[in-house]
């Protein structure tokens, strides 16, 4: 009998919690501060309280459906890494089966809630889907699963406009691309953490694509998420003063990253990745304000 045939359903739940990785909240936040980003600035204000909470749903549900089929994806290596060889997939107290099952009542569940936002919404949706689920499969064919992060997790910017009726415009797709070098620049941090088992098992990234110019490389994608996001906030004349400010935040923020991950020291790579929580929600407050 199988691991995941004898346990208990109290530590089957337990299980799924931790597959859809809701002990870590990070992931959300990194999809939830760009979705409120274009929310804002689509709406030109505050949006109404009933779409803010489907989107907060939405943002909560796919990034549990995409962490529930990436450890699908990567169930046969989760084991030979340190810092995922505890995940439920890689132990064995759940299957592959039960994975794609949460990744499939996940999906549903967001699509129920299309129901009470725009037809566009539906429409820009599919987009969301497919990009959540080819992800975690690219780490084998590319050295840029990083990239295709970045376009599903910035793809909540043009569903933030479409929740607020507003089609997606030149605003829209200057955060989105400012967002995805953002989000391959902060994953890219992350890949750092475990590039020494990524080599020994085969596994691409741009942390190994990158290699010695990966801190440089992280430090240019930067610049370019603070430019294209600049250039954004200019456009709306969101940027003097409080977008200036909030993308002063960003950058000082940055180059306390670099510095702090100039030694390539796993560790402070990833508590460097977390740091990035605080860049969202600094260019949101930039763009609140501004709003007032």
């Amino acid at each position: 009998m199988s691991m995941s045939n004898s346990i208990s359903w109290q530590q089957r739940l337990e299980a799924y919690y931790y597959l859809c990785r809701f002990d870590k909240p990070i992931g959300s936040e990194l999809v939830f501060w760009p979705t409120m980003w274009a929310m804002w600035i689509a709406n030109k204000g505050i949006p109404d309280f009933k779409v803010l909470f489907i989107m907060f749903l939405g943002v909560m549900f796919m990034r549990a459906a995409g962490c529930a089929i990436n450890d699908f994806a990567d169930r046969k290596v989760d084991a030979h890494v340190a810092r995922t060889k505890d995940r439920p997939l890689a132990t064995g107290v759940i299957s592959g089966k039960e994975a794609v099952t949460v990744f499939l009542v996940l999906v549903l569940a967001s699509a129920c809630l299309l129901f009470f936002l725009p037809i566009e919404s539906f429409y820009w949706s599919f987009g969301a889907l497919i990009l959540a689920f080819i992800y975690p499969f690219m780490k084998r064919y590319t050295h840029l699963p990083q990239l295709f992060l970045g376009a599903a997790f910035s793809w909540s910017i043009p569903m933030g406009y479409a929740a607020v009726g507003v089609t997606p415009d030149l605003t829209c797709w200057l955060l989105y691309f400012g967002n995805l070098a953002w989000t391959v620049a902060y994953d890219t941090q992350y890949a750092i953490t475990d590039r020494e088992y990524d080599l020994k098992i085969g596994v691409k990234s741009t942390a190994i694509l990158f290699g010695r110019f990966d801190l440089a490389t992280i430090s240019l994608l930067q610049a370019s998420s603070v430019l294209l996001i600049g250039t954004a906030l200019y456009l709306e004349n969101l940027l003097v003063p409080f977008g200036v400010l909030a993308l002063i935040a960003v950058i000082i923020d940055f180059i306390y990253q670099y510095k702090q991950t100039h030694d390539r020291d796993p560790l402070r790579c990833f508590k460097m990745f977390l740091h990035n929580r605080w860049v969202g929600m600094m260019i949101f407050i930039g763009i609140f304000l501004s709003l007032i």
